[in-house]
């Protein structure tokens, strides 16, 4: 038997080489087996995709892309245009893109000295009512909290498209605004070039602190009010992202953030107290930023954050291109300014600037004196800042100071003494948050700073060219630096506020009136005076005017008073049917208790519509106690919802530039007119003062503007339904206008009022009934001391008769004495 030997080296052999085969044949075999998976599944979907799409009815289902992506030229690289410096990425949901989004893209997103984009889960789609939203549908990224894969993704997205177009890569929240101006202006001053991770550090609240796993000297950006990445910082950051994804140690989204630039670009988060101010977060939550904006905060900031709500959003964005415009009209004025210096050391007449050449045919101002694009005229708006800008020449043209400190001290006022009115009290507030700012500009350089305590008192006036103001303020100053000082100080602020000359703006129905629409409208005009006829002399194309073909519906609550009535008709028959101006007339009428008038005055209507025959005046009689609400109220129901009704009194005379602004000034279901009327004196008192006083004479001793009646009005019928109408149960004088008007005020339509010196209530004698209620009695006693003299008529009766006021102070001595 022969035998077999067994060589352990020819066994390892063997062993090896059947390893690798074994090895070669299964990855051949794999990969064979996989390609197979893939192509079956690919065919396996694209069969299905084909056979859905046969079904009737069924959408096919297309993966989102990428859509609207901002696109650069090839010449737009790093420090070669404006639009390149910085890239906003914003971080939203889908829920979100057709509200949070479209407000950021339709405020700040498209004021931005770069480009913005907005990214969000994979199966976003653009909304419908921003179709032009910058997308990114991120792969494999749902919207679930925290977005930490967003985050992360977003980022590198950005890089890999965007890297070596942009020096700066901003990552915001759709519920922030950002303030494009000032952001480049810190942004410009900071080297893009080094490593920087900007934004406002925390290391977590009170509950979080220690549980971050931050060591002692690391922190991170907090996320809500902006992080600002350099493109350098972008660079280190981004090829580790997946380990810093695979890492993660707390659920918040901006400290892995931080803890991932801390480790890779070895930086931390801009440890300065500024950022707490310039990148500004409001705790308030929801409630942040919707009430009042005028504050330090706001103005100093260059983010806030949070923006909840979108409209809110657009009410900030307003408010900062008001701001805006305003440091670019004091720029204007600067100029001028300067300009105005200029011409005074040329020795070159004011008058003359504004077709002077600075050399041949080179004009200073490039546009013509009297277009839009005209900067203003020099004369008036150069001059130099100062208390004395405004000259007098007589002593009646001396201006007095109004003197301010918890009251408002003034000549030229009816009451000398009165509260700081609300627009005087928020001006002075802007006038001491400017000169605080002004003061602190440099506070940091020089180590101090000065906070407003209060202001103790202050002047102020206005004359022809703005307004002075004078203000004594206590301040504290506070040394930092060196050695701490902490002092209490005054200081006298001067300031002079210019006008910034005046602005007009066209408008019809409440919409604007451009010059492309002018000058349809006058060339419309021409065409329809052509087409008439040279003989024909058809001026009246029926080429409809949209404000002077509103009928206006008058309409008059009347008991008694046949008198007055026979005024208001007179003066009716001149302005409305003499002239041939649309309106209509109707009286409400009820019996007088005392007077018996009611057959008279119904004649009186029939007479004046027999002599106007195609006039539309109508008068209908109501039985029972009068009520002007209930009368108004009545009139009301037989007009048609479109109507454009006034109501008024038979005291008022009105011609027919009131009845211009009445339809000017009321627009259906946006604007209620509430116009102030002059109301007149005692005749009897004042006539010695003044003379025969013509109707329309206004003037401080004729009368006075009836700044808190309401009565008078014009408003739309539905309008009146909307917001609610009068209050029926008021009966006699007073208090239903009041009620009416405070129902606007909590409605959805405007209010305007103004002064309207073409409506003047005729001065009649108040008579105020002990039937009334004690509200409307008192109001009507007021009304009655009001409409006897002015407070100047007033006091030269007292002063040229001493026994009034001595008859004044027994009487007050007597009312004391009985109290006590």
């Amino acid at each position: 038997m022969e035998e077999v030997t067994f060589h352990p080296v020819m066994r390892k052999r063997r062993g090896l080489a059947s390893a690798i085969l074994g090895l070669t044949a299964g990855l051949l075999l794999g990969f064979l087996i996989q390609s197979y998976r893939i192509l079956s599944s690919s065919h396996h979907q694209r069969f299905n995709a084909y056979t859905s799409s046969m079904l009737p009815g069924s959408p096919v289902l297309i993966k989102p892309s990428a859509q609207n992506v901002p696109k650069l030229n090839d010449d737009e690289q790093i420090n070669s245009s404006s639009t390149s410096l910085v890239f906003v990425g914003v971080m939203t949901a889908s829920k979100y893109l057709n509200s949070r989004a479209k407000a950021v893209y339709e405020t700040w997103g498209k004021e931005l000295p770069g480009k913005i984009a907005f990214f969000s889960s994979e199966s976003s789609i653009v909304p419908e009512n921003c179709p032009d939203l910058p997308l990114v549908p991120l792969p494999r990224v749902d919207d679930t909290y925290p977005p930490q894969k967003k985050s992360f993704m977003m980022l590198q997205y950005m890089w890999n498209n965007y890297g070596d177009r942009f020096e700066w890569f901003l990552r915001a929240d759709d519920d922030v605004y950002v303030r494009t101006d000032r952001l480049e202006k810190l942004l410009r001053s900071v080297d893009s070039r080094r490593a920087m991770y900007i934004g406002q550090a925390g290391r977590g609240n009170s509950e979080e602190f220690g549980l971050l796993s931050l060591e002692y000297d690391e922190n991170f950006c907090m996320g809500g009010p902006g992080v600002i990445l350099s493109r350098e910082t972008l660079r280190r950051v981004v090829p580790h992202i997946k380990y810093c994804l695979r890492h993660l140690y707390t659920t918040h989204e901006d400290v892995e953030l931080g803890r991932c630039v801390q480790k890779y670009a070895g930086i931390p988060c801009t440890w300065s107290y500024e950022m707490q101010s310039i990148l500004y977060h409001n705790s308030s939550g929801a409630q942040a930023f919707t009430g009042n904006l005028k504050k330090k905060e706001v103005h100093r900031a260059i983010t806030l954050h949070p923006v909840k709500s979108p409209p809110h959003m657009y009410r900030l964005h307003n408010y900062m291109r008001g701001l805006q415009i305003q440091d670019l009209q004091q720029e204007r004025l600067n100029l001028h300014r300067d300009i105005y210096t200029m011409a005074k050391q040329l020795e070159i007449p004011l008058e003359n600037l504004k077709n002077f050449e600075i050399a041949t045919g080179v004009p200073l101002f490039s546009v013509h004196p009297f277009t839009k694009e005209y900067p203003g005229d020099t004369e008036i708006l150069g001059v130099p800042a100062g208390l004395c800008s405004f000259k007098p020449r007589t002593g009646d043209e001396v201006i007095p100071w109004d003197f301010l400190s918890r009251s408002e001290y003034s000549l030229g006022d009816s009451n000398p003494r009165r509260r700081i009115h609300s627009d005087i009290k928020e001006g002075l507030e802007d006038i001491t948050r400017e000169v605080m700012a002004s003061i602190n500009a440099c506070s940091r350089q020089r180590g101090r700073v000065v906070e407003e305590r209060s202001t103790l008192y202050g002047y102020r006036r206005v004359d022809s060219y703005g307004a002075d103001t004078i203000l004594d303020l206590l301040l504290v100053y506070r040394k930092y630096r060196g050695r701490k000082v902490t002092l209490p100080v005054r200081r006298h602020v001067y300031l002079h506020q210019h006008f910034t000359g005046l602005e007009i703006r066209e408008t019809l129905d409440g919409e604007e009136v451009d010059e492309t629409r002018r000058n349809e409208r006058n060339d419309k005009s021409l065409q329809n005076i052509f087409r008439g006829g040279f003989l024909n002399l058809n001026f009246n194309s029926g080429e409809k005017d949209p404000v002077n073909d509103k009928v206006v519906h008058f309409v008059l609550p009347l008991a008694g008073r046949y008198e007055i009535f026979q005024r208001f008709l007179q003066n009716y028959e001149e302005v409305c049917l003499t002239s041939g101006e649309k309106t209509a007339l109707l009286v409400v009428l009820y019996r007088h208790k005392t007077e018996n008038s009611f057959n008279q005055t119904i004649d009186l209507i029939e007479r004046l519509k027999y002599k106007h025959r195609s006039a539309s005046i109508d008068v209908v009689p109501l039985s029972g106690t009068f009520s002007r609400a209930k009368a108004l109220d009545f009139g009301v129901s037989k007009l048609n919802n479109d109507d454009l009704m006034f109501f008024v009194d038979v005291d008022i005379a009105f011609t027919e530039a009131a009845l211009y602004r009445i339809r000017t000034n009321t627009l259906l279901g946006r604007q209620i007119y509430f116009p102030v009327v002059f109301s007149q004196y005692d005749q009897k008192v004042v006539r010695e003062e003044s003379g025969k006083q013509d109707t329309f004479a206004i003037n401080a001793m004729s009368g006075y503007w009836r700044q808190f009646g309401f009565g008078i009005v014009s408003l739309y019928k539905q309008d009146y339904a909307n917001v609610g109408g009068f209050d029926l149960t008021i009966q006699g004088w007073g208090k239903e206008d009041v009620d009416f008007y405070e129902k606007v005020v909590k409605s959805n339509v405007k209010i305007f009022r103004a002064a309207d010196k073409d409506l003047v209530h005729v001065y009649h004698e108040v008579e105020c009934s002990k039937d009334l209620s004690k509200t409307q009695w008192s109001m009507c006693m007021g009304t009655k001391a009001d409409t006897y003299a002015g407070i100047e008529t007033l006091a030269k009766m007292i002063y040229e008769n001493p026994e009034i006021l001595r008859f004044a102070k027994a009487r007050r001595a007597n009312l004391s004495s009985a109290a006590s």
